[in-house]
């Protein structure tokens, strides 16, 4: 049984009163314990006062939740990231004959150095446990090998506009140990670069910020200069969130034909947009108008451009509510004058006429999900020409995808359609990660390369998590990962990947460095909330249990 709390929350788990993991999201529910699940200001307050070996007290009378640490907590912590570094140097040794942990060794034993002073000093537990902490979270970035043909990648969204601020941005990511850059080249509609085939189709031809500029020119050479490569992010069915009506250049306004809608909205007289999204608007896979459209930018881009690939994203239709829930075929998308009429001169019945749960809607939503799939083919094709790599974001959780997005990615995969998967792993959580990317796994050929994308730095998760979920994904099998996303990727995560895993070794690696015995920024007093209150260092923590929930396992 799991907890069902989507990727943007926090949850705990809790056995015998004690915090035993901090998850992320949609966790089992462990059976004899319980879940601490929370969102916004409850995250917060988690995030700031349970770590592993917290003890909790729930108050179900006045309905709060407390927190608080003993010797026993400091202890646990410790034992339990070491044992969990064991199994990671564990695995390496099993799976690589090249595999040196003198380094992470040495700082393991450190740990268990000071681990044994804690047990030995009772009134200096505290102090001897963040020590050895502190050697096993330096022993865990040196735990993970660096593996040099893993696919580093990293998503980014250009902001620079001189050639000198790109040089610069480019050579941050070489520093990072990043290997392929997967740069948001067409996205809201608009391109980065002054594009040809939008001028000719008469839409706004640059986005309005580099115009007189043409930075995609300068990131393919300068990258290319560095060794690094450049994929191309193109959210292909995805117009942005701008109303059309407020720019006669929008796509939509010009080809307002090209807009997709609701089943609730297909006669609407102004374009619909997509609540779940931004309200963003968005244009039809089904339209062999827009197909073409999109495939004669794409090949303008890599004849003009040169690049090293292709990542294909909004890959598919807006997304529509789950079908367990009222109104779903309400809200489904794809509803356009020409599905309608396609559709209904092969079937003999209208779209908009069809029900769920029906055979009619079954053929309905293949006929949708096969619009993306052919459009996907007809890219791989494009792209086989000039003998560069396609790739797709998507979803894990191949039926939801089908249903909720009519995205049929397995199919792309059956058929050698593409050639690699991105697929949106929006966790921090490790074991949710590992079931996320196994999905794609068991429903992929062989053949198609994974290379899951880590949310961690984007969500502001602990660097360890990040560490964890390369781990997973090489335990996986995987042919690498990318990261999202390039502006959130600021030193706490960059230094533990440089440590080791995102850097081959050297000499200077050798030896250990000098520790401080206590890092005061660990010391720091925490802000003070209004729904929590905090007294002295290991006394009591609380916070309101309305604003979290506890989730038990059904007897």
């Amino acid at each position: 049984m799991r907890t069902g709390t989507n990727e943007f929350g926090a949850e705990a788990i809790v056995i015998d009163n004690t915090v035993v993991q901090i998850s992320g999201a949609d966790s089992i529910i462990p059976k004899g314990g319980l879940v601490i699940s929370g969102h916004g200001r409850a995250k917060n307050w988690m995030n700031e006062n349970l770590t592993v070996g917290t003890k909790i007290f729930i108050d179900y009378k006045n309905m709060t939740i407390n927190s608080y640490l003993t010797n026993d907590s400091f202890i646990f912590a410790t034992k339990e990231k070491i044992k969990e570094i064991d199994q990671m140097m564990r695995y390496y040794k099993d799976n690589d004959i090249y595999y040196d942990d003198s380094i992470a060794h040495n700082y393991v034993t450190k740990a268990l150095d000071n681990l044994k002073r804690a047990n030995r000093h009772p009134e200096d537990t505290q102090k001897y446990s963040s020590m050895a902490i502190t050697s096993a979270n330096k022993a865990m970035q040196y735990a993970l090998p660096y593996y040099k043909n893993e696919f580093k990648g990293v998503w980014l969204r250009p902001t620079e506009k001189t050639p000198e601020d790109i040089e610069k941005t480019l050579d941050r990511v070489k520093k990072y140990g990043i290997e392929t850059v997967f740069l948001e080249t067409y996205y809201q509609g608009k391109t980065i670069f002054p594009s040809e085939t939008f001028a000719k189709y008469g839409v706004q031809p640059q986005r309005p910020e580099f115009i007189g500029f043409d930075p995609l020119k300068i990131w393919v050479e300068e990258a290319h200069k560095r060794n690094l490569k450049i994929y191309i992010w193109f959210e292909t069915f995805y117009a942005g969130n701008e109303n059309p009506m407020n720019n006669p250049m929008n796509v939509i306004s010009v080809y307002p034909k090209w807009a997709n809608v609701t089943k609730m909205k297909y006669n609407s007289p102004t374009p619909v947009a997509s609540l779940s999204e931004h309200n963003g608007y968005f244009i039809d896979p089904a339209n062999p108008e827009v197909q073409t459209y999109l495939l004669t930018l794409l090949e303008e881009i890599i004849t003009k451009y040169k690049p090293d690939g292709i990542n294909l994203d909004y890959i598919r239709y807006p997304q529509c509510i789950s079908a367990k829930f009222a109104g779903y075929d309400l809200s489904n998308w794809g509803y356009t004058e020409y599905a309608r009429n396609e559709f209904k001169s092969a079937m003999n019945i209208d779209p908009v006429d069809i029900k769920y749960g029906t055979p009619q809607w079954d053929a309905w939503a293949k006929y949708r999900q096969n619009k993306v799939t052919s459009f996907v083919f007809k890219t791989k094709q494009l792209a086989s020409k000039y003998n560069i790599p396609v790739t797709a974001v998507i979803f894990p959780d191949r039926f939801k995808s089908m249903e909720v997005k009519m995205q049929d990615w397995k199919t792309w995969s059956d058929n050698n359609y593409i050639d690699g998967f991105t697929p949106l792993i929006l966790t921090c959580d490790k074991d949710t990660a590992v079931y996320l990317i196994n999905d794609i796994r068991v429903n992929s050929k062989p053949n198609t390369k994974i290379y899951p994308g880590l949310f961690v730095a984007f969500m502001n998760g602990n660097p360890d998590d990040l560490l964890r979920q390369l781990h997973e994904s090489r335990k996986l099998k995987t042919a690498g990962i990318v990261l999202f996303d390039f502006a959130h990727l600021d030193s706490k995560y960059t230094n533990v990947l440089l440590t080791n895993a995102f850097t081959p070794s050297t000499p200077s690696q050798t030896t250990l460095s000098k520790q401080s015995t206590q890092n005061k920024k660990d010391t720091k007093e925490k802000k003070k909330r209004k729904f929590l209150f905090f007294k002295k260092k290991g006394e009591l923590t609380s916070a309101p249990q309305s604003d979290i929930n506890v989730k038990k396992a059904s007897n």
